[in-house]
């Protein structure tokens, strides 16, 4: 992984290069690798805190589509790390306190945040937990919330990813009698320990309706998943991990009774209180935080690699250098 060592002014962050070769070549759209660089000093709006960042978490489709957006773009929305200036209209944190951030320009030593979008780290919970969280915890708190749950049935898929591996536990504390479906054996360890009642390959085990659906995968799977919602059911979609489109067939999304829905998600608005729920139930041992990959920025290429190749159960976790 390249490096820039011009140290000039500003701070150091991660910003997508295209590599020469055909790493990416399962994506549709070839996404760039990352290496360092630096940038100016984030400059925050009064109701922003700027935050010393110690940890990053990437997510999947950060990773897919870091080629999409321009050169210099400082990536990535998870971090945490030590609030080093509070806010100028005295919301939020005060300086010094641990917290955990949502929102652009994450991957860098420093970034600029919304007070409304951070959360206090509880003492006995990790930063590098804490990073674990934002984008995948709270789309699936919020997801799962779309509808009354306890005592319904929920299928999960895609349930061995970082959102799946969330919703999973979230909705097993919900009440919800939880199905995990994976791609292959292979992909469901460890789902049955985190509260999911049935882990299945695919969906063709599936034999009885389900209330609510978490999708991840998309495509073909998608339809397939339509057809086993019972009246007034809802399809939750949150991913597309398969990369493929899918097809419904003349009338499959017409049915007798209670009308059945699908919604996309895209709501990130003002995450700190629910944030700070997640955060409360990993103090409590409610949430384990799943970070199966961890390691200094420089490795982050790895990282990124091992993501899209689905080798990373959960998340994965970069500790931010602070070099001299």
């Amino acid at each position: 992984m390249p490096h820039e060592a011009d140290r000039q002014s500003g701070y150091f962050f991660l910003h997508p290069w295209r590599w020469s070769c055909t790493l990416w070549s399962s994506i549709p759209t070839p996404p760039g690798s990352l290496r360092l660089t630096t940038a100016p000093e984030p400059e925050p709006a009064p109701h922003q805190l700027v935050l010393d960042v110690r940890h990053i978490s990437l997510n999947r489709g950060e990773v897919a589509f870091a080629g999409r957006r321009p050169p210099g773009t400082v990536h990535g929305y998870d971090a945490a790390g030590v609030v080093a200036r509070a806010a100028a209209d005295g919301t939020g944190p005060a300086a010094g306190t641990r917290v955990a951030a949502f929102g652009p320009g994450a991957w860098a030593q420093r970034m600029a945040v919304d007070t409304t979008a951070v959360a206090e780290v509880p003492d006995r919970v990790d930063l590098a937990d804490a990073a674990a969280l934002p984008m995948a915890g709270i789309t699936a708190l919020r997801t799962l919330r779309s509808r009354s749950i306890l005592g319904r049935r929920v299928l999960i898929t895609g349930a061995a990813g970082g959102v799946g591996r969330y919703a999973v536990q979230l909705a097993a504390l919900g009440g919800a009698h939880v199905i995990a479906s994976v791609g292959s054996p292979a992909r469901a360890e460890g789902l049955a320990e985190l509260g999911a009642h049935e882990v299945v390959i695919g969906l063709d085990s599936i034999d009885q309706p389900v209330d609510l659906i978490l999708d991840n995968v998309g495509g073909p799977q998608l339809a397939a998943a339509w057809e086993l919602l019972a009246p007034g059911g809802g399809v939750q979609n949150i991913g597309w991990a398969s990369g493929e489109p899918v097809v419904f067939a003349p009338y499959s999304l017409f049915s007798i009774g209670a009308a059945k829905t699908m919604s996309t998600f895209g709501d990130v608005h003002e995450v700190g209180p629910d944030l700070a729920t997640l955060l409360g139930f990993v103090a409590a041992g409610k949430l384990s935080p799943e970070v199966d990959w961890r390691g200094p920025w420089e490795r982050v290429a790895e990282a990124a690699r091992a993501l899209i190749d689905r080798k990373i159960a959960g998340k994965a976790v970069v500790d931010v250098g602070w070099l001299a």
